[in-house]
């Protein structure tokens, strides 16, 4: 391999459990960031966990510097993995770094008008470079897209045209959200979720779902995603695709009344930036902080995926189960990281997981580290 694979945002959470599991997958990680001293920090606490003394180096870049980013990639060998966000603020200048080198890129957003931006208008140009990229590579938004696949496959298989598919995701156990998780969050609550109806992603008006979870009824909040785009590439009879998010819990419906106020807020002249701007402030500096390591292991990662015809009857369903969504997402960008860099045979442009690999491969990728078919 000639290729490297840097890793931007290293010395956030996110980006801490990412260049762990890069190191431990002998991929030897360039760490990049804005501070010198958290990098050198990392590198050491990384020493040895490599095999055959593959260790990681590192590189400063900072994203309100495109050149700094830009400079990190050398070629089109290189595979850039960006956990810098949130993403619609400090995100653009590491896909815009991969499309100008045509290099492999993926990275940990969970942005719906982040995502839709790739999706919509820079495909174009990543096939036309050579890029190959993978957003959302992360607990957002693969087991969906997983979960999702699985799904119209047992439809597809017992004869049946689904023109529906409806995304659950859930967790078992306390979940802190990292600082940039919050961070994130905060902002979104000033956007209109995204999903696609009757064939187009569009902005919606928040809803709430609620999916049949090993006997349990659960609620989840409606959230932009790349299943929008991704999964109707492996079925075109899909017209409609919806994601939500069951986080909150049994304040699920709580948190749709905030979300429709916030929506009106913005709509009141002088007033919108002014909502944006404390949510923003509100959401906290993306500091690196997040749950703990013993957290971490007392949650899972739940997600369902369920598809109907176009009168509302259920098809097939399949739920996927596996670590808590920080360890997956994780080990979810060094696994991509891999397959882009030995795998440069994949097709241009903006790809969703199974169009990018395959479903077969992305099953068992997903099942070396945890997340399986339950049901």
């Amino acid at each position: 391999m000639s290729g490297r694979v840097i890793l931007f945002g290293a010395s956030g959470f996110t980006g801490r459990l990412a260049a762990e599991a890069m190191t431990r997958a002998g991929l030897a990680p360039v760490l990049a960031g804005r501070s010198e001293e958290a990098l050198v920090g990392l590198v050491g606490d990384l020493a040895g966990l490599g095999p055959f003394g593959a260790q990681p180096t590192w590189r400063t870049a900072d994203a309100t510097d495109p050149e700094s980013v830009l400079g990190l990639v050398d070629g089109p060998d290189d595979v850039l993995v960006s956990t810098v966000g949130p993403f619609m603020t400090l995100g653009r200048p590491a896909v815009d770094a991969a499309i100008a080198r045509g290099c492999g890129y993926t990275d940990s957003d969970g942005e719906g008008p982040f995502l839709q931006r790739l999706f919509v208008h820079d495909h174009d140009a990543a096939e036309k470079s050579g890029a190959r990229l993978l957003p959302a590579f992360g607990f957002d938004f693969v087991p969906g897209n997983l979960a999702g696949a699985l799904a119209i496959k047992d439809a597809h298989d017992a004869g049946r045209s689904p023109t529906v598919v409806d995304v659950g995701y859930f967790t078992k156990g306390a979940m802190q959200m990292s600082s940039g998780t919050r961070a994130t969050t905060a902002i979104l609550a000033s956007e209109r979720p995204l999903a696609r109806r009757n064939g187009r992603v569009v902005g919606t008006s928040g809803a709430v779902s609620t999916f049949d979870v090993a006997g349990r009824q659960l609620d989840g909040l409606l959230i932009g995603s790349s299943e929008a785009f991704a999964l109707p590439r492996i079925a075109p009879d899909v017209r409609d695709v919806n994601t939500y998010l069951g986080w909150a819990g049994k304040w699920t419906r709580s948190a749709l009344r905030l979300e429709q106020a916030v929506a009106g807020a913005r709509r009141i002249p002088g007033i919108g930036s002014a909502v944006s701007a404390g949510l923003g402030r509100a959401g906290g500096a993306a500091t690196g902080e997040g749950p703990s390591p013993e957290d971490r292991a007392r949650a899972r990662t739940i997600v369902v995926a369920r598809t109907t015809d176009g009168v509302g009857r259920v098809l097939s369903q399949a739920r996927v189960e596996g670590p808590s969504p920080y360890d997956l997402t994780a080990e979810l960008l060094a696994w991509a990281a891999a397959m882009l860099l030995t795998r440069r045979e994949t097709t241009p442009g903006v790809l969703g997981p199974v169009d990018a690999f395959g479903l077969d491969a992305l099953v068992s990728g997903c099942a070396d580290m945890g997340l399986v078919r339950v049901a």
